[in-house]
């Protein structure tokens, strides 16, 4: 069994009206008492796995869930477990899940770290205990499950308060239960969420409040793939590092690493966005100022940090004066990083993008026509963003700041998209992307110098200390446009992976 679900965190001001209107209807309230086990080692965590033994009600029933296709699907397995005495507490078995997709992982998992999957020793680490109203109600095609809980997660003496939302399908569209989300979400303020309780619970259990920041992964690839299904696997690609990262920010994470990540999917998923448009004729483009506007709030952040964490005491360093930031333009009135995710703009189009990524559904009995091949518009698409910086790399010494700034983004643009494609050429992708590194660097090195100039100059009108750091940023950027320029110059001698001849 596969599960598809959003989850939203619900504002507490706003919690009584949600919980009352879950309860409409024919609902049902249960008491859910759980426990989740993994070995000593924590090999199931490791592979994202989750085991747990749950009171519903008065029955007992033991799950095992596992990670599916899609950064919100889920493989699942629910065994009904009976006892002997109402107080009894049954023990957690893996053998319950055998011959399952979920039982199949829990045993790979449970051998690449050393245990046999019939030994293997499973702990309690934390428990769950939550209030559910849940209602099923009918939205166009679909039937969904509405469940409201609130409660709490504890491990020892650590505990965290559950306020949230689960819309699940249990059949008919997902793109119905799609539509039924946003108006929940418009009419509640809600977020979407991704960490699990079963996350929330480990994350106790070691003591620390949020997740690491998740990186970029390369997308899944089959064999051959067309081009609406090369978009679809890099588009679920950026939503796995998306999603995971904005969960977290959301929450209220104050760690660099996480915005940065966050602005860096944002990114890859704009570049796959504008260069793949060709090979699918869904994207709206109304996405695209939402995400523009998110990425710049967030990035006013980063600049103002790097700043005053890098750019002033470099300054200082050499003898300048302090600045002054606090009544500065770079302080500005940007809203916080949580208030950019949790807005009604970028949720919508989070989840515009997570039907996006859903399969074509097909009409019964007829067979979709198939998708535009994928290697012609892409090789198109990459020579030339290829071409372009290597042209503007020869002059970029005498370019204008914004023209250099444009050279940086195709650059970007052209490392992105030749890591989302790389699997569909010969294996010369590999050097080639590592060729472009030292250009974005420089690039990078650059135009946060001349970021920084134009906060100086602005916060000059206030300190005229500021023109210290002017002068001298401004001194060192014609010596750094020519490294930028030497750089880029060594692409033109990269060959292009996607000219050579095709593995397939």
């Amino acid at each position: 069994m596969t599960e598809f679900e959003l989850k939203f965190q619900v504002d507490a001001q706003q919690r009584a009206a949600v919980e009352a209107a879950v309860a409409r209807g024919r609902s049902q309230r249960t008491r859910l008492q759980a426990r989740y086990f993994d070995t000593a080692d924590g090999a199931l965590a490791a592979q994202r796995l989750v085991l747990r033994v749950r009171k519903e009600g008065k029955n007992w029933v033991q799950t095992a869930k596992a990670p599916a296709d899609g950064p919100l699907q889920r493989h699942e397995d629910n065994v009904e477990l009976s006892t002997e005495r109402a107080s009894e507490v049954p023990l957690p078995r893996i053998e319950r899940h055998e011959g399952t997709p979920v039982g199949e992982l829990i045993a790979k998992a449970l051998r690449a770290a050393g245990h046999e999957p019939a030994d293997a020793v499973l702990v309690p680490l934390y428990l769950t205990d939550i209030r559910r109203t849940t209602r099923e109600m009918r939205t166009g095609d679909a039937l969904v499950e509405l469940a409201f809980d609130r409660g709490e997660v504890r491990a020892g003496e650590h505990s965290h308060a559950v306020c949230e939302l689960e819309i699940e399908l249990k059949s008919g569209s997902p793109r119905s239960m799609l539509e039924l989300a946003r108006r929940w979400r418009m009419r509640y303020g809600l977020w979407l969420d991704t960490v699990s309780k079963s996350a929330r619970g480990e994350r106790l259990a070691k003591g620390i409040e949020y997740g690491e920041p998740v990186k970029a992964e390369a997308p899944k690839l089959g064999d051959d793939p067309s081009g609406v299904q090369v978009f679809r696997a890099v588009l679920n690609s950026c939503l796995a590092q998306i999603l995971p990262n904005a969960s977290e920010v959301a929450a209220g994470s104050t760690d660099p690493e996480h915005v940065h990540q966050l602005r860096v999917s944002i990114r890859r998923l704009r570049t796959a966005l504008r260069e793949m448009a060709e090979l699918a004729p869904s994207i709206d483009p109304a996405w695209e100022p939402a995400l523009v506007d998110a990425f710049r709030a967030l990035g006013r952040q980063r600049d103002r940090e790097h700043l005053q964490q890098t750019v002033q005491p470099q300054i200082e360093a050499v003898g300048g004066p302090p600045v002054d930031w606090h009544e500065g333009a770079s302080e500005g009135s940007s809203p916080a990083p949580a208030e950019v995710v949790r807005s009604a703009a970028f949720q919508l189009v989070l989840m515009s993008l997570i039907e996006a990524s859903l399969p074509e559904e097909e009409p019964s009995g007829e067979q979709l026509e198939p998708g535009v091949p994928a290697r012609k518009p892409l090789r198109a698409r990459l020579s030339k963003l290829h071409r372009q910086v290597v042209r503007d790399g020869r002059r970029f010494d005498a370019l204008e700041v914004e023209e250099q700034h444009r050279v940086r983004k195709r650059l970007k643009r052209l490392r992105y998209l030749g890591e989302f494609v790389a699997p569909l050429f010969d294996q010369g992708a590999k050097r080639y992307l590592k060729e472009l590194r030292p250009a974005q660097d420089a690039l990078g090195t650059h135009n946060d110098a001349a970021m920084a100039i134009a906060a100086y100059r602005d916060a000059a009108q206030r300190d005229g200390r500021a023109w210290f750091a002017v002068g001298w940023l401004a001194a060192r950027q014609p010596a750094s446009a020519l490294k930028c320029r030497d750089a880029l110059g060594k692409i033109a001698d990269v060959q292009p992976f996607w000219k050579k001849r095709s593995k397939r």
